[in-house]
């Protein structure tokens, strides 16, 4: 009987207690939260959105020659030193020309003497005493004169080596007296306040490959330096092996920063825009639904669907489903649910105003 009691006692007992807990545990009509969630949310702008493709690209010179003498001679003067600057036609070299010049002495002699017998037979002519004939003779003998001469002088100017244009030289070949045969490099001349860069892109992107798109390159040796330049042309004839096009760029490099035959990265902007970019631990993927917590004048926090767009360096552009000025969380996503009310950090603010990591 007394087993009976206790056992009666028992249940009882186990049956009040499933009472009170079971209604604590039963959920309200309202969601329960456990009072606000902290969290960081920022207004919802327009920045800048660029769309490039990347490519490695070789640098060249705007115009490049390797200077060479066009005949035989011995080097009488060097006028320049390794790696300097010379404008257009500056003399580089200087050749013998000694036989060259008592020739041009005699040319210049020989037409003198026949522009004063031509002086006299005209002034004879004039009185009627020297005949038409003889004056006509001189005037040749003066023409032939003076054509010697400048053959003269073209080949002392043979014997000039001059800069055919502006840019920096490279390193001197030759020195004073030594022997300079026909085609010998004297030294090399490169145009580099201009850069050609060329660089192949795959045939994918062709179309969007368009004279006058601007690009950005950068090189190893100048760190996160950007050099602007521009397309100028794009290969006719696309590589039947690698499936790759040709495409050359132009940069302005006036302070010869880049040098031939450098290494690039390029990228080349294809589109430019403004649109709404946050950082991608904002968006929330469900599946194949993408959404944002957007907090209203009571701060509280709803989901907001959102369509994606490009991702860009630890961003993501909404396409949809946002407004400019709203507020969406930015910090403390993981702790929200639909419908959750929200207070902000002061900790939290201070850091994004000092720049919120992307």
């Amino acid at each position: 009987m007394k087993k009976v009691i206790v056992f009666i006692v028992v249940i009882g007992v186990l049956a009040g207690a499933y009472s009170f807990f079971g209604k604590q545990g039963k959920p309200s009509g309202r969601p329960h939260f456990g009072g606000p969630v902290k969290v960081v949310a920022e207004p919802v702008v327009r920045q800048p959105l660029i769309k490039t493709i990347e490519a490695l690209g070789t640098a060249l010179a705007n115009e490049s020659v390797t200077l060479t003498a066009s005949l035989n001679e011995t080097v009488r003067r060097v006028n320049f030193e390794d790696g300097e600057f010379v404008e257009a036609g500056t003399i580089l070299v200087e050749l013998s020309n000694e036989e060259e010049e008592a020739q041009l002495a005699e040319a210049g002699a020989n037409l003198d003497e026949a522009k004063r017998q031509l002086a006299r037979l005209v002034d004879l002519d004039k009185r009627g005493i020297a005949a038409t004939s003889e004056v006509d003779g001189a005037r040749s003998l003066a023409e032939a004169a003076e054509a010697r001469l400048n053959t003269v002088i073209a080949r002392l100017d043979d014997r000039l080596i001059r800069a055919p244009f502006s840019g920096v030289l490279g390193f001197r070949q030759v020195s004073p007296g030594s022997l300079l045969m026909a085609g010998t490099a004297i030294t090399t001349l490169d145009d580099v306040a201009k850069i050609k860069l060329d660089f192949t892109v795959p045939e994918t992107v062709l179309n969007l490959m368009k004279p006058g798109s601007n690009i950005l390159a950068r090189s190893v040796s100048w760190g996160d330096r950007d050099f602007v330049g521009v397309v100028r042309a794009v290969g006719s004839r696309v590589d039947p092996v690698t499936r790759a096009v040709v495409v050359r760029a132009l940069i302005a490099n006036e302070d010869r920063a880049l040098r031939p035959g450098m290494l690039l990265t390029v990228r080349v902007i294809t589109e430019e825009k403004q649109a709404f970019m946050v950082p991608e631990r904002v968006v929330v993927q469900v599946g194949g639904e993408a959404f944002v917590y957007a907090v209203d004048s009571e701060n509280v926090a709803h989901k907001q669907t959102v369509q994606l767009g490009t991702r860009q360096a630890g961003d993501v552009e909404i396409v949809s489903g946002v407004n400019e000025g709203d507020r969406i969380v930015t910090q403390g996503v993981i702790k929200l649910r639909n419908g959750s009310q929200v207070t902000f950090t002061d900790e939290a603010a201070k850091m994004v105003k000092k720049g919120r990591p992307r």
